[in-house]
């Protein structure tokens, strides 16, 4: 599959790049997104909740009423998850929500998802680029020139570029990241994929094994 390369301008350009159809023209395989973004969802989940339970707060233990005779159940602490300010019945306690999936599911899930963008024409290719300076203003201009202003958008760059990545930082909706960190999720988070041609190398060595 050819794709024209566009510069900064939103302009096209003479070249040409081939997105090969292994990584994006590939059957998707839904299940395998599924799992990979609920592996890295849960990956980000902190799992310091806490609540305490009968046996970690303060409250007497003296009986309250006598066993027999009251024509209630039976009761022998405050501390009971019966009564109000008692510790809570099987709470939340701190854990790991991470779990392990295969490299070869997140590898097709990863191929599945580009190829869904690129059927639903949402990735564009632009030339290799860098700003002089950090700047804001540079990269909406970027996403403006590119008609993608309304648009969360993830731009793919083939190595580190702090000044491309901290151009966007303060943008809500737009993110970067380098070839070696793009995510299932991201791919399906974002509306329109924009690759630098560095990246389009990086991903096929990735991803094609």
């Amino acid at each position: 599959m050819q794709v024209e390369v566009l510069n900064i301008s939103g302009k096209k350009t003479a070249k040409k790049v081939e997105l090969a159809d292994v990584i994006f023209g590939a059957e998707p395989s839904d299940h395998s997104i599924y799992l990979d973004v609920k592996h890295y969802l849960a990956a980000q989940r902190q799992g310091t909740h806490k609540s305490k339970e009968r046996a970690e707060i303060s409250r007497t233990t003296k009986k309250l009423k006598k066993q027999k005779g009251t024509g209630g159940a039976r009761a022998g602490s405050m501390k009971s998850p019966l009564f109000i300010g008692g510790g809570r019945a099987f709470g939340p306690r701190p854990r790991d929500y991470s779990f392990k999936i295969n490299k070869k599911v997140k590898v097709l899930a990863r191929v599945s998802a580009l190829s869904y963008k690129a059927k639903e024409n949402a990735i564009t290719v632009l030339e290799d680029f860098t700003f002089e300076a950090p700047k804001t203003k540079n990269y909406v201009d970027l996403i403006s020139n590119l008609n993608l202003s309304d648009k969360k958008t993830i731009l793919v760059l083939g190595d580190t570029n702090n000044n491309v990545y901290l151009s966007s930082r303060n943008l809500q909706g737009a993110k970067v990241v380098k070839a070696t960190d793009l995510n299932t999720y991201d791919i399906v988070n974002a509306q329109s994929i924009i690759l630098v041609e560095s990246s389009v190398k990086v991903l096929e060595s990735l991803l094609n094994k």
